[in-house]
């Protein structure tokens, strides 16, 4: 029998919040346990029952991201992903840096939510692509030209696995794109994060998209 994921869902505006937990609700697998509007309502149910993930807005009473601090000082294990409106890079380098398991802007379609709280519930991590790409903001080395390009070192399975991950598939969608088992892809992940001497599915997927842009950059010239 599949184990429940139980879900909490901590946001100010209750129609977006009713409308996540009766999306997420409607999911075999997931059980909703806990809903709340503010910071002390976040810490009220990481106290009563520690979900084993929390989707949580950063703009609400008390201040999400502080939230986010004292709910995993009260329970380490529980995974927390920010779901918000906020696009800058500040919020989602300090979410990160704080613990945050994932970062999701709200727009994002259900069955898309439902695969991060599977990936971040796996214990992977996981940023919406289109933020990924303001995590590496000035920090490109100014020799980058003169070191070896790790891409080189995938194979043409890895390369495959990579472009979907970073398209923003969780490793279950990649293995049903690929006709793969789920531990084949986890595999695959975990070859291709030693590779490219990285610790997560954003930081690869930042990897791929720099080398893509000095692949172009390169046929400019």
């Amino acid at each position: 029998m599949m184990t429940s994921i139980k879900i909490a869902v901590v946001d100010d505006h209750p129609l977006f919040r009713e409308g996540v937990m009766r999306s997420l609700g409607e999911i075999a697998n997931f059980e909703m346990v806990g809903e709340g509007g503010s910071k002390d309502d976040a810490i009220r149910i990481v106290h009563d029952i520690c979900p084993d993930v929390m989707l949580m807005d950063i703009s609400m009473p008390g201040n999400g991201l502080e939230a986010l601090t004292e709910a995993l000082e009260h329970c380490p294990e529980i995974k927390i992903v920010m779901l918000t409106v906020s696009e800058a890079s500040e919020d989602i380098a300090k979410a990160l840096r704080l613990g945050a398991k994932g970062y999701v802007l709200k727009g994002v379609g259900s069955r898309a939510l439902a695969d991060v709280i599977d990936t971040v519930a796996s214990g992977e991590s996981y940023v919406s692509p289109a933020l990924s790409a303001r995590l590496i903001a000035g920090l490109s080395a100014p020799d980058a030209e003169d070191k070896p390009d790790p891409m080189a070192e995938l194979t043409d399975r890895e390369q495959e696995v990579l472009n979907l991950v970073a398209s923003g598939l969780s490793n279950k969608r990649v293995a049903r794109e690929l006709d793969l088992h789920e531990k084949t892809v986890k595999h695959h992940m975990t070859r291709i994060l030693s590779k490219l001497k990285v610790t997560n599915r954003t930081e690869a997927a930042l990897a791929l998209r720099d080398a893509t842009d000095r692949g172009s950059l390169a046929e400019r010239l």
